[in-house]
């Protein structure tokens, strides 16, 4: 006498359709990430930007955002926590931009309140687009952290690049502080205070 035994088919069929969900999980969210990114590459050509915003504290970013200034008469320029006041203020005048369109802003202790604590400002102002000004090394997390907190604000990013000679920041980085723009989101509160010194 033999005993015959078989795997139900209707198993093994629950056990491969969940294997290919499992896989196919990973590919999705690449694909929405990777769709996500496009539309935010698009929109940021197509955008005609109402501001000029600059994380502050190189002075190849300020002396960038001043000559972009001179190109943009309209435009106010918001510098967050850059160098000292009176260093910044000359910059732009001997560029040869008035010091009326100038925003000095020293509230940000990194580049998450960068974006956290002008973000509300620029809302007041009527500010749905701005130039983001940055080291390209900085350039990743600035625009993830400004996507996320500006982006929430229905504020549009344009980034533009300053050349540096700095290799750029570790993916690690870029993860941490997007989590941490997500907690102000949620929060109000940008864990700062958890950041190693």
């Amino acid at each position: 006498m033999f005993l015959k035994i078989r795997s139900s088919k209707p198993e093994v069929k629950g056990v491969t359709h969940r294997k290919r969900k499992k896989r196919l999980f990973p590919i999705l969210c690449l694909a929405t990430v990777g769709l996500w990114l496009g539309y935010k590459q698009l929109q940021s050509h197509f955008v005609q930007p109402e501001a000029i915003f600059v994380l502050g504290g190189h002075k190849d970013r300020e002396s960038f955002a001043a000559q972009l200034a001179l190109k943009h008469p309209d435009l106010p320029i918001w510098v967050s926590s850059g160098s000292p006041q009176h260093y910044v203020t000359q910059i732009f005048s001997n560029a040869g931009v008035s010091g009326d369109r100038l925003h000095l802003d020293y509230r940000a202790k990194d580049t998450v309140t960068n974006f956290t604590s002008l973000v509300k400002e620029l809302k007041e102002q009527g500010i749905d687009s701005v130039y983001l000004i940055t080291s390209d090394n900085h350039m990743n997390r600035a625009r993830i952290i400004g996507e996320i907190v500006f982006g929430a604000q229905g504020i549009i990013l344009k980034p533009l690049s300053v050349p540096s000679k700095d290799s750029s920041e570790p993916v690690e980085k870029i993860i941490r502080d997007g989590g941490r723009s997500f907690l102000w989101l949620l929060t109000g509160k940008t864990g700062e205070n958890l950041l190693p010194h």
